[in-house]
């Protein structure tokens, strides 16, 4: 847009907002420059005048200098260490990518229709695998012809969960058959509070087996069945490596901790006294769960809280630091509900609009979410948009301690069980089925620490590297900044460490 085209929109946009342009603003100023962010700027500087104002050269050249220094990447000269001598970097590296990709689909109701079957049937299976119930359980639509008080083991679909009158828990499930209403008891005896608790627990569209009698159209419930994952025996690393876990890194949020992010970086190239026990050395893989960027547009009023108001500047900085990184480590992308992919999951790779003419042999683009397999150890790596459904949905469960929403997203096997929580496509085949049992399930999301293992499987959400937000102090919600996971393989162990405080914790 020429110079004089430029002016006349500023003028106009900002007549709007009763801020003149003062006659010293000539359009060789306004030349090339984003007229939104200059705008959003003004009005916020004029937002405390009273009738109309005047913004003249002065003060739009100090808001275009501001804005050029925010928008240039601030260079971080990393050394590595003379003495520094990774161990890493004398190990092969292993690793497969399995990614979720979207499929195709119109989005009608067949569309629905097939997606639903295929989760119902995946997650059936799974039940009758692990439970053995293929012999024992029976259709809702068989059922009907049965006589009160016989006892059945139903698999299916929960549809709807509310309280009755006499104070009990009706869920009605159904299959690809019928529908059933199935009671729990909210009775005296320990047993029948245990149960009546567990069926608090159920969530809308997860697949469960319900064991009970039949009492008129009634199930009266005495078990619920879970699909959940066995317990599993970690497994034997010989190489002495180790995974470093990150996620929502927020790059041009003015909340980006990008101080505190440079200080990782030449941690990771030996340039740092924290490291007592050569665990930087051991770093041979780095997964990043998504939110990498911060986006434009993601929430109302975000040009706000944004540094860099630019999409492709995001990611320019984003991969500037990402080339700090040894060379030796092998580093896994995907994208978040942030990322400028789009939000529907699964989400594919960040597209060669974004990722431009950055090309490294050890940085990997890859879909959210994504099975990796990292020197013969599966990591299930998502973002966890759904965790905010299950943190909703759930009992006990809270953004303080997202591990224990991760524990309930495993005995559901399936990444986002509760449909619309988060925007999913539908299709012929459920992707966020959990059917590979992962050893490691890594997510973010949540912008709070947790590590906690469930039946042999290593659960952790690797927080952020963002700051405050406005949103987050007015949820009450404290995140826990700038701290690194990172698991020894050979050792089976976590060990955290703290960029903003220096701590290191097992």
């Amino acid at each position: 847009m020429a110079g004089k085209d430029v002016l006349k929109e500023l003028s106009t946009m900002l007549s709007q907002a009763r801020i003149l342009l003062a006659a010293d603003v000539d359009a060789k100023l306004v030349n090339e420059i984003d007229v939104n962010t200059l705008v959003t700027r003004l009005i916020e500087s004029h937002k405390s005048d009273s009738g109309i104002s005047i913004a003249d050269r002065n003060e739009i050249s100090k808001i275009l200098e501001e804005i050029s220094k925010e928008k240039t990447p601030m260079p971080v000269e990393v050394i590595r260490q003379s003495g520094f001598k990774p161990s890493a970097a004398d190990v092969d590296a292993f690793y497969r990518i399995s990614n979720k990709e979207r499929l195709t689909a119109e989005g009608n109701v067949n569309d629905f229709v097939d997606y639903f079957k295929n989760r119902f049937e995946k997650i059936r299976r799974i039940i009758e695998e692990r439970r053995m119930t293929a012999l024992l359980s029976q259709s809702i639509s068989t059922t009907k012809g049965y006589t009160s008080g016989r006892e059945v083991t139903i698999v299916g679909m929960v549809t709807s969960k509310i309280n009755t009158k006499k104070g009990n828990l009706m869920v009605v499930i159904e299959d690809e058959t019928s529908d059933l209403k199935v009671i729990f008891m909210n009775g005296t005896s320990q047993q029948s509070k245990n149960l009546y608790e567990a069926g608090k627990r159920l969530i809308n569209d997860e697949v469960v087996a319900i064991k009970g009698k039949l009492s008129n159209q009634f199930l009266m419930a005495s078990e619920i069945l879970w699909p959940d994952v066995p317990i599993k025996e970690p497994k034997k690393v010989t190489d002495d490596v180790a995974i470093a876990f990150m996620s929502d890194i927020h790059v041009g949020s003015k909340q980006f901790m990008e101080k505190n992010f440079s200080k990782m970086l030449k941690w990771l190239n030996g340039e740092s006294r924290m490291d007592g026990e050569g665990l930087a050395g051991k770093i041979k893989y780095i997964v990043m769960a998504g939110d990498v960027a911060d986006g434009v547009g993601i929430y109302p009023e975000q040009e706000y809280e944004l540094a860099v108001p630019d999409i492709f500047l995001q990611y320019k900085i984003l991969f500037n630091f990402i080339e700090m990184i040894p060379d030796y480590i092998h580093v896994f992308v995907m994208p978040g509900n942030h990322d400028a992919v789009g939000r529907a999951e699964p989400q594919p790779i960040l597209g060669e609009e974004l990722v431009k003419d950055f090309k490294l042999d050890n940085v990997h683009v890859v879909t959210n979410p994504a099975n990796l397999n990292l020197h013969g150890l599966d990591v299930l790596a998502y973002h966890g948009t759904s965790l905010d459904s299950m943190i909703r949905a759930i009992p006990d469960v809270s953004y303080a301690t997202p591990e224990k929403a991760m524990v309930e997203i495993l005995k559901r096997r399936h990444l986002s069980p509760i449909y619309g929580g988060n925007v999913i496509v539908p299709s012929k085949e459920d992707q966020l089925v959990i059917d590979k049992v992962p050893d490691i399930l890594h997510m973010g999301h949540i912008h709070k620490n947790g590590i906690t293992e469930y039946h042999g499987v290593k659960i952790v959400n690797s927080g952020t590297w963002q700051g405050l937000t406005n949103f987050q102090a007015r949820s009450g919600h404290i995140p826990t900044p700038c701290i690194l996971p990172v698991y020894e393989a050979m050792n089976d162990r976590f060990t955290s460490i703290s960029f903003e405080n220096g701590e290191a914790w097992k």
